[in-house]
């Protein structure tokens, strides 16, 4: 491995920088008209929990929130992402978003937008923005992700990763953080044991 080479660590966005789950059920209640508190914080991927029978019932929810409500770009950030991403990219870890949010067609220009507003907005650092549905074509020492069919392609394609723990990803088993304090000490410990590798 040549000198110069850098730690890539390969950050998912939603459910685990992003709190997407908790802004998309703020607008999922506005959406069908019925209090917050009427929708399960504890949702699966498909969030059918909320009344979304299927992909397409989702979809019309995610254009409107999309287009008209800004999702990517005023969703919360989960806490401690950012000063977490901050010190590791101080310590010359390369952080490369990976992200899948161009899977509706015809407004992928206000996905991307609003996606670079947010992490510029936040103070996220990074040095690379890929939008990919199949993470494992983002090479990376290291990720950090939610999506249980994610998990399994990664981990099946035996890259190293970390599962963000929530709600829709309890069942599978592997390497797993609960908070960005956990997901920044087991980054180190993966820095450390690659270092001599670098060499």
């Amino acid at each position: 491995m040549p000198e110069s080479a850098e730690f890539v660590f390969g950050v998912d966005l939603d459910g685990v920088v992003a709190d997407f789950y908790s802004h998309a059920r703020c607008l999922a209640a506005e959406w069908f008209e019925v209090p917050e508190a009427s929708l399960t914080p504890a949702v699966k991927k498909d969030l059918a929990a909320w009344g979304f029978p299927d992909a397409i019932s989702y979809q019309r929810l995610h254009r409107w929130a999309v287009t008209q409500r800004n999702l990517f770009r005023d969703m919360p950030p989960i806490w401690g992402a950012r000063s977490a991403l901050r010190r590791l990219s101080d310590d010359k870890v390369r952080i490369r978003i990976i992200t899948h949010r161009l899977y509706i067609d015809r407004f992928h220009q206000a996905a991307v937008r609003q996606t670079i507003d947010w992490l510029d907005h936040h103070g996220i650092p990074y040095r690379d923005l890929c939008f990919m549905a199949d993470k494992r074509a983002v090479e990376a020492d290291l990720y950090i992700e939610d999506t249980p069919e994610n998990i399994k392609k990664l981990q099946k394609a035996g890259k190293e990763v970390l599962i963000y723990t929530n709600t829709t990803n309890m069942e599978i088993k592997g390497e797993r953080v609960d908070d960005w304090k956990a997901a920044e000490d087991h980054v180190r410990q993966h820095l450390e044991r690659w270092r001599p590798q670098s060499r």
